[in-house]
């Protein structure tokens, strides 16, 4: 099979699409917008679930499970909610399928076989679970409520994408409950510092935290908090996002306690999620014309020892010898066994699926007491003593780390523009991309015109950095801070 990808300069889509099959993350599937996560591309997601996971119960958070349908009527219960999601919503209408009479060896649905109430496949979970908080939850003693779960969820795209868009993906759903206001905040904001923490330590991919606005936050939020990334192209990616729900869905489905004071208070909520669009995330940040690019934390596997020019015993034995050491450091280890294919072959394979290290190792190497390194990120060899391979190889895992971290940093502050006029944000939106810092006047008919003339959205108000008070770039008047503009996935 051919291992060519079309360069990213020429076609960027495609140039992604190619590097999700060919470096064997997913396939497409009998259902339309629906993917297969294989094996490799599913251990990244691991790798992604399991530091999370550990984020979530360090912060005093637990998981549980919710069914996957949601009764229309529930669903149907917070409006703001249910309007945002309807377009996107599956339906089951029905419970049994029958043999079809005129038409031998076919099913039809079997019309005795209707629901009383039809159920959607969820698209988020909000209502599924507040209406089972009504019942978990009377007294101040019963709060907080810090759960989480992972699951998957179906929004039914028309547009779709691996890992980024598509109708069936797997996320995690934090849901909270809290009796009052200001610990619904900080839980909102505790979460979205989580997000970020784990995209820059562990994806190496620099984000942007800031809140969504009203046009842009999740349907049912009082405030959206959200990490922004950009990608190679230069579009922004929204890559995490926490709700501060307030009491919408709590009156709605009428989640009361009882105070200390013996007083009836509706609670305070609040939900927040990441998703397999991460993976696309991580592959749009960092991966290059040879393949994926993967950072040595999120890698399932850090290095691959390559002997040189076929797994011969003595090259086997010092190979195993080095695997011990670097796991004995936590490190994962592919030893290559395969006798069929030859070391070019091998080296290309590698290159596609983003191994971070690979060490070749051939019978001149053992004489000199030396190893061949080299790394995926940056594409160089050189030569490392045998002795210590290991804190050799640890460090260099935390070098390639910080590198691709700091290379994301460096591709963010050059595509990144300062505009004080609407010809200067299309000017920059067309010929450079990226993101674009503008003042706005607050209102979503301004931010609409913006949108519907060049295609662009307002990402996020800024959390950090200097508040800058000026005049909006399309009515003048005025502004209290830049927020950024990009064109997005």
């Amino acid at each position: 099979m051919a291992k060519e990808i079309t360069p990213r300069s020429e076609n960027y889509s495609q140039w992604y699409l190619d590097i999700v099959k060919k470096a064997g993350l997913a396939d497409n599937s009998a259902v339309r917008g629906c993917m297969v996560i294989k094996p490799y591309g599913y251990a990244i997601w691991e790798k992604m679930r399991d530091q999370l996971d550990k984020m979530f119960k360090e912060t005093g958070h637990v998981n549980a499970y919710f069914p996957l349908f949601v009764p229309k009527s529930l669903f149907e219960a917070e409006e703001k909610n249910a309007e945002g999601f309807a377009k996107e919503c599956a339906i089951v209408t029905h419970y049994r399928l029958k043999a079809d009479e005129n038409n031998k060896g076919k099913l039809m649905v079997d019309p005795e076989a209707k629901l009383e109430e039809e159920l959607v496949v969820r698209p988020t979970s909000e209502a599924i679970i507040w209406n089972t908080y009504r019942d978990w939850i009377q007294s101040y003693r019963d709060l907080p409520i810090l759960i989480n779960q992972w699951a998957n969820v179906v929004r039914w795209e028309m547009r779709t994408r691996p890992f980024l868009r598509t109708a069936e993906f797997l996320w995690q759903e934090g849901h909270t409950a809290h009796a009052t206001k200001q610990d619904a905040i900080q839980e909102a904001q505790m979460m979205h510092d989580v997000y970020a923490k784990f995209a820059e330590e562990w994806m190496a991919m620099p984000v942007i935290k800031g809140v969504k606005t009203e046009n842009e936050r999740f349907a049912g939020a009082d405030d959206t908090y959200t990490i922004e990334a950009m990608m190679q192209d230069g579009k922004a990616l929204q890559a995490g996002t926490s709700h501060f729900l307030g009491q919408n869905f709590a009156k709605a489905f009428e989640v009361k306690y009882l105070t200390e004071q013996n007083q009836e208070e509706y609670v305070w909520a609040t939900s927040w999620g990441v998703s397999t669009r991460l993976i696309g995330g991580l592959i749009m940040t960092h991966s290059d014309d040879e393949g994926l690019v993967l950072p040595p934390k999120l890698a399932p596997i850090q290095v691959v020892i390559v002997p040189i020019p076929k797994p011969e015993p003595e090259l086997m034995l010092v190979a195993d010898q080095i695997a011990d050491k670097l796991r004995a450091r936590g490190i994962s280890v592919k030893i290559d066994n395969d006798e069929k294919n030859r070391p070019g072959f091998k080296f290309a394979e590698y290159e596609m699926k983003g191994i971070p290290v690979r060490l070749g190792l051939g019978k001149r190497d053992i004489e000199n007491n030396q190893v061949e390194v080299a790394r995926r990120d940056n594409k160089t060899k050189t030569s490392a003593p045998l002795e210590n391979i290991d804190v050799y190889v640890a460090d260099l895992l935390d070098e390639i780390q910080a590198n691709l971290l700091e290379r994301s940093k460096t591709f963010r502050a050059e595509h990144t523009t300062f505009a004080n006029s609407y010809d200067e944000l299309k000017q920059a939106l067309e010929e450079k991309g990226g993101f674009v810092y503008a003042h706005w006047d607050g209102t979503t008919e301004t931010e609409l015109k913006v949108k519907e003339e060049t295609k662009a959205t307002i990402r996020c108000l800024p959390l950090e950095g200097e508040k800058e008070e000026g005049k909006c770039i399309v009515t003048g008047k005025p502004s209290t801070q830049r927020v950024i503009f990009a064109k997005a996935y």
